[in-house]
């Protein structure tokens, strides 16, 4: 059974949601009275809902991070640089590279070629 939807607690959610349609292309949906926000990949692949973070809860705690698959890390990590989203450095693993950086409620994010990687 595949993830279809992950919930992201955010203290602000427009400020989130923005981050996701500008810098990976989500688009939002909205619906009265919802508390939700809706971002639908526009690839297919798993939705994110943005949620109000209770008053509590501190952003960055969790043990998730998003990883985004992306075939040219270094031209992804320029232009996102351009757009005002700076990634750490870029690591080379086994076959693969990846870049890491925070979304707006300092949860955890990852741009990765692994996907991309030759057998």
């Amino acid at each position: 059974m595949p993830i279809n939807r992950i919930v992201l607690y955010a203290q602000d959610i427009e400020e989130t949601v923005q981050f996701y349609e500008k810098h990976f292309g989500f688009e939002a949906s909205r619906r009265t009275g919802d508390r939700i926000v809706e971002l639908s990949s526009r690839d297919g692949g798993a939705s994110l809902m943005i949620h109000q973070a209770a008053k509590g809860q501190r952003g960055g705690q969790s043990i998730v991070k998003l990883v985004f698959d992306v075939e040219d890390i270094a031209a992804f990590c320029a232009l996102s640089a351009k757009n005002g989203l700076e990634f750490g450095t870029i690591h080379q693993a086994d076959g693969y590279a990846f870049a890491n950086a925070k979304d707006p409620c300092k949860n955890s994010i990852s741009v990765s070629s692994r996907a991309f990687r030759k057998s």
